[in-house]
């Protein structure tokens, strides 16, 4: 069955990218349809597509900003259904190598979701969007695309129940946002088009997550949010012991074939081994909510459309599809919200959107957070990748910068504003931020802790 579209965009997808890709064309496109391949209808739970569900995601302060600019009351109505939220520098607590940085008020909003929820959220409001379709429990089999004349013309795709038959869907404008399964450079190269250039940072990472009832006799993050020991080539394990709207989470990372277990036992013990024992004393007598859940992730994953000499009009690629990062620094679903900017930037500059173009503003605001993520993961001595000059510098600047930051709160609110990429990484580096690195400080007193100015604070 072949259906005629007229100003029509798809969207290869329904992940977070796919969403907020959805919420941008419907400003600019009669229709918008979205195919997912996984029921979605009423799923507030981990999806059987999105195996990393299980586990605690971030929400960096960017990409909050970036969600209630798409929805207006976003954050607030999460707050009305329970969900906790604070500042960046106040109500979580960061480790590294087993010193906690200063806290700080940094104006910068941490949402802590979980990713099913935050998913079920965002989905509602592109539900209440007029002109956005769901098409969900469908499979996506191939791109359509007019050869001669350079260009994707749609998709086809199949029902995974009823009627069996392939359906041809036509658009104006294809976006790929299917993950880090994207099929996009075999399509590519089924199409006659060079093969896409792929950048690896190989880390062998697991993490695995046990949920926890509450409330727990001991509390060590009260009526804050979470306790993050960041794993450092010196401790190499690493943890995010969060709470949530209805539960408590540990999520527990090992690298390099280290993997935490998905016994009860075992995963407490590999708690104990943390630098931060708070978290141990917290769970040892907690009553788990289930089996620990594993998930290894192999490789982040980059792919240089913009270094492509060819590529097809028609057709753009967004999130995970174009970069899967290292998890563990929760940059994916900001930077996919932080994209979306960039494809709203090119639809408002005219339509069809210029491939070319796109791909290489898209691939200016990955070069962050990229950069950040693998040159903190190349600083362990066995992860493969390209090691360049400037990664082995920000690996011996920055560990001087998170030891003085346990003293000094304008450290932390520097390195959180580039973390929570609202500030670019180049901002570590100023000569304000440096000299404080490299300066002598005598520690805070307990009784008063530093706190940043308030023109530090907010953007």
């Amino acid at each position: 069955m072949d259906g005629n579209a007229s100003n029509h965009a798809l969207v290869l997808g329904g992940s977070i990218a796919g969403l907020l890709s959805a919420r941008i064309l419907s400003r600019y496109y009669d229709t918008v349809t979205i195919v997912e391949r996984d029921y979605v209808t009423g799923v507030a739970g981990p999806r059987r597509a999105i195996p990393q569900g299980h586990h605690i995601h971030a929400l960096l302060a960017r990409g909050q900003q970036i969600l209630d600019e798409l929805f207006p009351g976003f954050t607030e109505e999460l707050g009305a259904i329970g969900v906790p939220i604070g500042d960046f520098g106040t109500s979580l607590s960061w480790y590294f190598n087993g010193d906690m940085i200063s806290k700080a008020r940094t104006g910068l909003v941490c949402v802590a979701a979980g990713r099913p929820l935050l998913e079920d959220r965002i989905r509602r409001r592109i539900n209440a969007i007029g002109n956005v379709v769901i098409r969900e429990n469908t499979d996506i089999l191939a791109l359509v695309a007019d050869r001669r004349a350079g260009r994707v013309t749609g998709a086809r795709v199949q029902s995974r129940s009823g009627d069996p038959a392939i359906e041809t869907l036509h658009a104006d404008l294809v976006v790929d946002a299917t993950g880090r399964g994207t099929r996009t450079p075999r399509w590519l190269a089924e199409l006659g088009y060079p093969e896409v250039e792929v950048e690896q940072v190989r880390m062998d990472l697991t993490y695995t997550t046990c949920d926890f009832h509450g409330p727990l006799t001991f509390d060590p993050i009260g009526d804050d949010i979470a306790l993050l020991p960041v794993a450092t080539p010196a401790m190499p394990r690493g943890a995010i012991f969060a709470r949530l709207p209805d539960r408590y989470a540990l999520s527990l990372t090992g690298l390099l074939g280290d993997r935490p277990p998905t016994d009860h036992e075992g995963f407490l013990a590999y708690a104990r081994s943390l630098p931060v024992p708070e978290i141990y004393e917290a769970l040892r007598d907690a009553a788990p909510m289930g089996k620990p859940m594993m998930f290894r992730f192999p490789a982040s994953i980059r792919r240089h459309y913009e270094r492509m000499a060819r590529f097809p009009r028609g057709l753009l690629v967004i999130g995970d599809a174009a970069c899967v990062f290292n998890p563990v620094y929760g940059q994916g679903m900001t930077v996919a919200a932080i994209e979306s900017t960039v494809l709203d930037r090119h639809l408002a500059a005219g339509l069809p959107p210029d491939p070319r173009r796109y791909f290489a503003d898209l691939a200016a605001v990955i070069d962050a957070p990229w950069e950040m993520a693998a040159s903190a993961d190349l600083g362990f001595p066995g992860v493969v990748g390209r090691r360049t000059l400037k990664a082995r510098l920000g690996n011996a600047y920055v560990p001087r910068l998170q030891a003085a930051a346990v003293h000094d709160a304008e450290l932390s609110v520097a390195f959180l504003r580039a973390a929570g990429l609202v500030a670019p990484p180049q901002s570590l580096m100023r000569p304000g931020v440096v000299s404080r690195v490299f300066r002598r400080r005598k520690p805070a007193s307990p009784a008063e802790p530093e706190l940043a100015p308030a023109s530090h604070t907010g953007d």
